[in-house]
């Protein structure tokens, strides 16, 4: 049976406006969808908000993480409504690991995200490389605005560790993107293989939800319906 309720939770660096596109496809489709709007200041304060708006559901969810949402929704899928998870483009960590543990260890020939040095606990992207890096795929006036606009990461949610990973006890499903400059391909491969989801990849930046969102509509749409 099709799971109605859709949750997505967006990543660092922006915030939950970029899921319009699929907000939209969504809809149309008869699913009931919404959008945490989590702070990015630590990995607990974002579980809370999601849980929140977990705890407004009025039956079984999909939970949708995008880049560093993927963290988010690690830890806060252990949420009783939740019934499967759907990561883009994201970090699927372990248990004890955390986005900057993931970072430390690049694979070989990996990009590196160009995050300054912080400022007052909080990392941002060289403006100048966020394009690049971010958002290859998208129109360059809609890059350079986020680029503009970017939520800054909190250090709490950078170090943030993972308990047990919801993905050992909910079915997932995860798409590469296969040109990310944010998180290299390979790795997504990889963290995807660990936790046992259903792959399909897309030829995207960083900004799949945005530059690719039928194809992100498409999988959740499958995770609604238990296909995998």
């Amino acid at each position: 049976m099709r799971v109605n309720n859709v949750v997505l939770v967006h990543g660092a660096f922006v915030d939950g406006s970029g899921w319009e596109p699929v907000y939209q496809l969504l809809t149309a489709q008869g699913y009931q969808v919404h959008i945490v709007q989590h702070p990015t200041t630590s990995l607990a304060a974002d579980v809370a908000a999601t849980q929140a708006v977990l705890d407004l559901q009025d039956g079984p969810v999909v939970l949708v993480g995008h880049s560093y949402g993927g963290v988010v929704i690690t830890e806060a899928g252990h949420h009783p409504k939740v019934a499967r998870l759907v990561y883009l483009a994201a970090f699927a960590p372990d248990s004890g690991e955390s986005v900057q543990k993931l970072c430390a260890l690049p694979l070989p020939g990996a990009p590196l995200p160009p995050m300054l040095a912080p400022v007052r606990g909080f990392v941002r992207l060289d403006q100048a490389k966020f394009a690049a890096a971010y958002a290859a795929d998208l129109q360059a006036e809609r890059a350079a605005f986020l680029a503009s606009a970017q939520q800054p990461l909190g250090l709490d949610a950078f170090t943030g560790e993972v308990g047990m990973p919801a993905w050992r006890s909910r079915p997932s499903w995860y798409l590469v993107a296969s040109e990310d400059n944010m998180i290299a391909p390979l790795a997504q491969q990889l963290m995807a293989q660990r936790a046992g989801a259903a792959v399909t990849a897309a030829r995207s930046s960083h900004a799949v939800h945005e530059s690719h969102p039928a194809a992100v509509a498409a999988l959740i749409d499958r995770a609604a319906r238990d296909l995998r």
